[in-house]
């Protein structure tokens, strides 16, 4: 019996990488600016409330409160980031 002739396949090549790769983990920064907005604004509600008499705290009076959780606040953004 006679014999079939036997397909020719193309070669098999890989697509081109053009992309980069992916990165891994998130940028160093973030983590730090996250921790020390936080210290920051819980350290400017501390002094706030045991040193009162301090020029720039006694005219921002009870703005200092919200200066401080406005840095709290910006700590939280950047966890949000974090990876």
């Amino acid at each position: 019996m006679p014999e079939s002739r036997p397909r020719k396949k193309p070669e098999y090549t890989a697509p081109p990488t053009s992309r980069r790769p992916a990165r891994v983990g998130g940028r160093r920064w973030i983590a730090p600016a996250m921790l020390a907005c936080w210290v920051i604004g819980l350290a400017w509600i501390v002094v706030y409330y045991l040193v009162p008499d301090l020029k720039y705290m006694r005219e921002l009076g009870n703005w200092n409160l919200a200066v401080g959780m406005a840095f709290i606040a910006v700590g939280f953004v950047f966890s949000t980031k974090w990876e």
